[in-house]
């Protein structure tokens, strides 16, 4: 934890709601050494901030060589091409702390953008990574509403997990079903992922997903069971009625944008309440989850990516790029 703090002291620290690491640098994938044998990977943080102008003002003034040339149009501009563009994010890629002995990226987005796409699903951007295991940096837990739509995220990200899932699965099914829904539709995992990235993910956290899901396990009970193995007392597999009233229960609780997804992609016309009763009794009801969820992510992943080249830079955007493209074939 030293290290993150030596970083966060290096960045103005007035105004941040919550801040928090992830990615493959911060938490163990398979396929990866150990996070402290780690020399090349990146650090991934993400700074939820009250006032992005002010915020970005001073950090312009700290580290001018961390913005592209975009800095010259100074920082209003810069808050503007935050808040007006994609999913509402300002990424500044390959940073290095020499002294430090790390290279992190870091993006910033705005106290009420990060509780829009959490009660909303509005991107799924940073709401996905959410879903994840991460690493709190400036814990959130004074902020009541923030406190509250952190939460409401996981519980809705197990409900939709739900709907993709069979009667009987694993835990290994069900964290995989849960981290899918940020990468299934992003064109990244194309072209600039390693394929097996939520398998890693997921293996190599199993425990971190269990204690992140567990309230949300409690609230959905009635839903749905954990069996465990007599032995050890571990759990063997999950049990779920998929009954269309329960499934009816899940869709009720689905995000604003989801719900505007999910009524263009069922066959039926009406308000989103009649809707829902006739699409819980499809058999292929998983597939227009996941199709509804896919369209939410695969347009911000793009959109926020083309936003990031001039945040980065053309040079740095290479760079970045090219180690992206690394992992596309690797195992």
């Amino acid at each position: 934890m030293s290290l993150f703090r030596d970083i966060l002291a290096r960045f103005p620290r007035g105004g941040l709601a919550y801040v928090f690491a992830y990615g493959s640098g911060v938490k163990q994938q398979l396929g990866y050494k150990k996070i402290d044998q780690q020399r090349d990977n990146i650090i991934d943080l993400i700074f939820c901030v009250k006032d992005p102008l002010g915020w970005h003002a001073e950090n312009i003034e700290r580290h001018e060589s961390h913005y592209s040339a975009l800095r010259h149009l100074g920082p209003t501009f810069i808050m503007k091409y935050q808040e007006y563009f994609a999913a509402k994010v300002y990424f500044n890629t390959l940073v290095p702390f020499p002294d430090l002995g790390v290279n992190i990226k870091y993006g910033v987005i705005s106290r009420e953008h990060l509780l829009q796409d959490l009660l909303e699903w509005r991107y799924l951007y940073i709401a996905g990574r959410l879903h994840k295991p991460v690493r709190d940096i400036v814990p959130f837990e004074s902020d009541q509403l923030l406190t509250d739509a952190l939460a409401n995220n996981l519980n809705i990200a197990f409900q939709i997990a739900l709907l993709l899932l069979p009667e009987k699965f694993t835990a290994f099914d069900l964290f995989c079903a849960i981290s899918n829904l940020s990468y299934k539709g992003d064109f990244r995992m194309i072209f600039g992922e390693n394929k097996n990235k939520v398998r890693n993910i997921v293996k190599a956290q199993l425990p971190e997903f269990f204690k992140l899901y567990e309230p949300a396990m409690k609230s959905l009970s009635q839903y749905v069971a954990m069996k465990f193995k007599t032995k050890t007392r571990n759990v063997e597999y999950f049990e779920q009625d998929k009954s269309p009233s329960v499934n009816e229960h899940h869709l009720r609780y689905a995000p604003s944008e989801l719900r505007k997804r999910l009524l263009k992609n069922a066959a039926f016309k009406g308000t989103y309440a009649e809707v829902i009763v006739h699409l819980a009794m499809q058999k292929n009801l998983h597939d227009i989850v996941q199709v509804s969820v896919n369209d939410i992510v695969w347009r911000s992943s793009i959109t926020q990516s083309l936003k990031n080249i001039p945040s980065a830079g053309f040079v740095k955007s290479l760079a970045y790029s090219y180690r992206k493209a690394l992992k596309t074939f690797s195992a």
